[in-house]
């Protein structure tokens, strides 16, 4: 971390990295409906509230940011859920067959 500080890298590592989480939690959203469908919001919820929780306990400038972006991204992803509900019903998504209704 000190070659992070010593080159004022933070902010380009909290952007890199919060594009990569975000980039994570789409197909998060889309096999976890795809496989579970929206029952599994409460995952999202308790990994949201964890990590928000985390990054207030949490010193460090970076991983306190990255852990409140991961919470944020978390709880978005609740809101997510439903909507790729909606999308399947339009088609623009599969719908499980596998999946009981």
């Amino acid at each position: 971390m000190d070659f992070i500080v010593q080159y004022n890298l933070t902010g380009l590592v909290i952007g890199l990295a919060t594009f990569l989480i975000i980039g994570l939690f789409h197909p998060l959203v889309i096999k976890g409906e795809y496989h579970f469908g929206v029952r599994i919001w409460w995952v999202f919820l308790l990994m949201g509230l964890a990590a928000i929780a985390a990054s207030v306990a949490v010193r460090h400038v970076v991983w306190s940011t990255l852990l409140a972006v991961w919470g944020a991204s978390s709880l978005w992803s609740i809101g997510e859920l439903f909507e790729q509900r909606r999308r399947v019903a339009k088609g623009w998504f599969p719908r499980n067959p596998r999946r009981r209704q």
